[in-house]
């Protein structure tokens, strides 16, 4: 995210990428970074990681031209064969009360994103005529695809951002409510006892 004030979202996902890059490190691998977010870029500059791109202040409503440069020069070093892999790490929207950081590997893409089965073979059993051919085709809509799974991860990020941070604030609030009830209390029962130990001395 680019602010905080949403409870654990954070700490939660840079958790998770801590976590793949000390696997990454103990394989003997060396790791290259694109950054989203300003708490992103932040704490990997804090751990002195090799920060190749980095996108930040995307506002509420992300546009997909901010993503294209650091999505790209990822695209680059992996078609260069200087990256074995890319990974994506962001928080996915379950529901109101619940997100959860993911890590998944965005290149190479996995079978399960390209298998095909018995039904859709059936139903989709003919093939097409590209132009100009098909590598290039295909290479074109891999990128634009890529680029797709960037911006969705980055939208569902959004929503887990807002919606944490709409509980985080719904607690402070309840917490400051109870602070306030505990303080009310305590008040009053100095100001009653203060009014007995009048009573008392006008009595006696």
């Amino acid at each position: 995210t680019d602010k905080g004030l949403c409870g654990g979202l954070n700490t939660n996902v840079l958790r998770a990428v801590t976590v793949k890059m000390r696997e990454a490190k103990d394989a003997g691998k060396a790791i290259k970074v694109v950054a989203i977010g300003n708490k992103g870029f932040g704490f990997m500059n804090r751990i002195n990681a090799d920060v190749l791109s980095h996108a930040v202040q995307l506002g509420d409503k992300p546009l997909l031209d901010k993503l294209i440069g650091p999505v790209k020069v990822m695209l680059d070093q992996f078609v260069e064969g200087k990256l074995d892999a890319v990974y994506l790490c962001y928080t996915q929207f379950i529901n109101t009360m619940k997100q959860e950081p993911q890590v998944q590997t965005l290149l190479p893409l996995g079978a399960g994103h390209i298998t095909q089965s018995a039904e859709e073979k059936a139903a989709y059993g003919w093939d097409y005529i590209y132009e100009p051919d098909a590598p290039a085709v295909i290479d074109e809509l891999v990128l634009r695809y890529v680029e797709a799974l960037v911006y969705q991860a980055t939208a569902e990020n959004l929503a887990s951002e807002q919606s944490a941070r709409m509980v985080a604030m719904k607690s402070a609030t309840d917490n400051a409510g109870n602070v306030i009830a505990e303080l009310k209390l305590i008040y009053n029962k100095t100001r009653q006892a203060g009014i007995t130990k009048e009573l008392s001395e006008i009595v006696a």
